[in-house]
């Protein structure tokens, strides 16, 4: 491709899921990248809502001159799915040649990725930018967003420590993670939890009775408890009362209802007889600006998605591997989920009680 034929071209870029911090620096560098390159960038807004509908503004270097300080997404998101449209690859391949767009750059999660996928393999020139707090696409070491979130549960635990042990209570925090526990996991370790459950491990609420009554007899008169929103007990699971909603994505809404933090907190007062409250931290742990990690991860990630474009690297994922940034086919990145490994727990659990 010469000069003059990527002149007039165009690169389009959306989001697409939940919001993690560091998108803004993925729209920034990617916008700043393109346009250095001959293009000219498209924002769909709403994520692939956006895209089926060609609703967009057309991206400035002053437009996303300092965004990358800033949380969430200046282009929105949304969980549509295209599979879920009568015709939806069509429309979308009908819609990125109506404008011109060269490559669409996807910055989302699994699901976001998965449609991305299946545009590549409808004949689509896309590339991927893996985006999740939870941390749990594959064949990248780490997602941006996941840093900053683990800064608000490690900071909610500290809070949560002083007040606690100021009224001689159990607190049970549940963490985001519906499949993956790695936001309890690290989360809970930094924050200092006295136990942690994740989903790929069953947990007993029998080992935090335990626990608590260990540390109240040994005269340490509080405990923390972080658990992830998708950890189970098997002996618990009749008591949760958990939304039948579901997203285009087929995912249970979790975070409303009656869910894991609530009936083991109900559990252990029972059974204990100490005074236990539990709390969602929600989206605190997604909201606010980035951490320096994930302004400058996603900013290496939308410069590289750019590289992939102008060397034609179509129906790949800029990813993080070994501290270098790599294309990785979108193949690799969805499918199953990057879920905490066997044995990570055990680090913790050495700093239980």
């Amino acid at each position: 491709m010469d000069s003059g034929e990527k002149q007039m071209k165009r690169i389009g870029i959306l989001t697409g899921g939940g919001d993690a911090p560091g998108l803004n620096a993925v729209i920034r560098a990617v916008t700043v990248s393109a346009i250095d390159s001959g293009y000219e960038v498209l924002g769909f807004l709403r994520g692939w809502a956006g895209m089926l509908e060609k609703d967009y503004e057309i991206l400035t270097k002053e437009r996303v001159y300092d965004i990358h300080r800033q949380g969430g997404t200046i282009l929105y998101s949304s969980r549509t799915n295209v599979a879920k449209v009568k015709d939806g690859f069509e429309i979308v391949k009908r819609n990125l040649a109506d404008l011109n767009v060269y490559c669409l750059v996807a910055a989302g999660g699994e699901d976001t990725l998965g449609v991305a996928k299946k545009l590549a393999d409808a004949g689509g020139n896309v590339v991927g930018v893996p985006k999740t707090i939870d941390n749990d696409v594959n064949a990248t070491d780490y997602t941006f967003g996941f840093d900053t979130a683990i800064n608000r549960v490690m900071e909610a635990l500290d809070r949560l420590h002083t007040t606690t042990e100021a009224h001689q209570r159990i607190m049970v925090v549940e963490i985001m993670g519906r499949h993956a526990g790695w936001m309890a996991l690290h989360g809970g370790m930094a924050g200092g939890a006295h136990y942690i459950a994740i989903p790929e491990v069953p947990f007993d609420t029998d080992e935090i009775e335990k626990l608590c009554r260990e540390r109240y007899a040994a005269g340490k008169k509080y405990a923390v408890v972080a658990i992830a929103e998708g950890a189970e007990d098997p002996k618990l699971t009749a008591k949760l009362q958990r939304s039948a909603e579901k997203d285009s994505f087929g995912h249970i809404r979790l975070g409303s209802g009656r869910g894991i933090a609530e009936v083991v907190a109900e559990e252990l007062q029972e059974r204990t007889g100490i005074e236990t409250r539990h709390i969602q931290l929600g989206h605190l742990q997604r909201g606010g600006d980035p951490t320096a990690f994930d302004r400058v991860l996603g900013t290496r990630l939308g410069v590289k998605v750019v590289e992939m474009i102008n060397a034609g690297e179509f129906g790949k994922m800029a990813a993080l591997r070994g501290g270098e940034m790599e294309a990785v086919p979108l193949a690799d990145a969805v499918g199953e989920l990057k879920t905490v490994p066997p044995g990570r727990l055990d680090v913790a659990k050495r700093f239980f009680g």
